[in-house]
């Protein structure tokens, strides 16, 4: 029997607070994965402060809700006319929305977006809320594209492990044997540098690393910072994008901007390295997806501290930028098939599990998730 194929569009608001990723998708939830065109919709400079406030606990919540909905209807139409399609070409969109905290310890992640709005906008049914089943049956709510990461990687040398380096950096485990398969927050990923950069010189990143590789990395700073409790955490483990400002600010108090930088990126690469603990074997290679992989500083110091083969995923035949927007489109087609999405050695959910609210583009909402096989 043919399987039965769906055209998706994945939507991505990451923890860096730098747009939308928009991307296509033909798949049909298992192993047919055939990616298509993928945009990024930069958030121009006021609303990203609009966001990065309400985040910070400030702000009016209904109009960043609002305007965050529009621009990704935006990204809709502008990944639609990449890829040469129409609205009717496309089954469903998969939604993450932005997450403004994430708190699987107290039974809490909030992921801003307005489903319903999507769907009226776009005139596509709109699958969100791909995390909340997960935390409400204990699990972390993330990460949830290792199940991606595994359709893709399927046929390559195992294991495999894939660092995602967003705001906060996440790593996929994929191992040789059937259903081997492990993701967890590793640490911070670019959210300290950026807020670095930004408080000492306004700018929003530290472009191609350059300020970091201008400084000195203070290696006593980075052993310090390794002793937050977090990273010995067993897995399945998870992070807020500022869980770790505050300890921050007081580490880094007195240290030059060029040398915060390059120490700020250390830690991430320590902390990616430390995850190493965790894992039931050692990949001889790690594929580097997100913006951190456009960091030449930071890529350097993944190398060092790891000690094997770390390429971009353009290397493993990746997009290093569309990959967690496909994801969003596979999740919600697996969704729309009580497929699971999160996995006992992932989320730390008792069982596999589907997940995800499906708002139709002219019929309302109801519930696509609940537990599967």
């Amino acid at each position: 029997m043919t399987a039965l194929v769906t055209t998706a569009i994945g939507l991505m608001s990451g923890t860096s607070m730098d747009g939308v990723d928009a991307a296509l998708l033909v798949t049909d939830g298992r192993d047919v994965v055939r990616p298509g065109a993928a945009v990024s919709v930069p958030y121009p400079p006021e609303f990203r402060s609009r966001l990065r406030d309400l985040i910070e606990g400030a702000g009016d919540r209904d109009r960043v809700r609002l305007d965050l909905t529009r621009r990704h209807a935006d990204a809709v139409r502008q990944v639609l006319a990449a890829g040469g399609l129409a609205q009717g070409d496309v089954d469903v969109i998969g939604f993450h929305g932005h997450t403004i905290s994430h708190a699987p310890e107290r039974g809490m992640t909030d992921q801003l977006g307005d489903a319903a709005l999507l769907a009226e906008l776009t005139e596509i049914d709109v699958v969100h809320d791909l995390r909340s089943a997960d935390v409400a049956a204990g699990g972390q709510g993330a990460p949830l594209v290792p199940v991606y990461h595994r359709a893709l990687l399927a046929g390559t040398a195992l294991p495999v492990a894939v660092l995602n380096v967003g705001g906060v950096a996440n790593v996929t485990w994929i191992g040789p044997g059937e259903g081997e398969l492990l993701g967890f927050d590793t640490g911070p990923g670019n959210g300290l540098i950026d807020d670095w950069v930004r408080a000492r010189t306004g700018a929003d990143f530290d472009e191609d690393g350059r300020m970091a590789a201008r400084g000195r990395v203070d290696e006593a700073l980075v052993a310090r910072f390794m002793r937050e409790p977090y990273l010995a955490l067993p897995p399945p483990k998870s992070l807020d994008r500022n869980t770790f400002a505050v300890t921050t600010r007081a580490l880094m108090d007195g240290t030059s901007p060029e040398d915060g930088a390059a120490t700020l990126t250390a830690i991430t690469a320590e902390a990616a390295a430390r995850a190493r603990d965790h894992l039931p074997s050692l990949p001889d290679t790690w594929v580097v997806v997100g913006g951190g992989r456009r960091n030449p500083t930071l890529m350097k110091e993944l190398r060092r501290r790891l000690g094997v083969r770390v390429v971009p995923g353009e290397a493993a035949g990746l997009d290093g930028d569309g990959l967690e927007a496909q994801a969003f489109a596979y999740l919600a087609v697996r969704s729309l098939r009580g497929l699971p999405i999160s996995y006992p050695g992932v989320t730390g959910v008792p069982e596999p599990m589907t997940g995800g609210i499906l708002a139709r583009a002219a019929a309302g909402i109801r519930q696509a998730g609940g537990t599967a096989s």
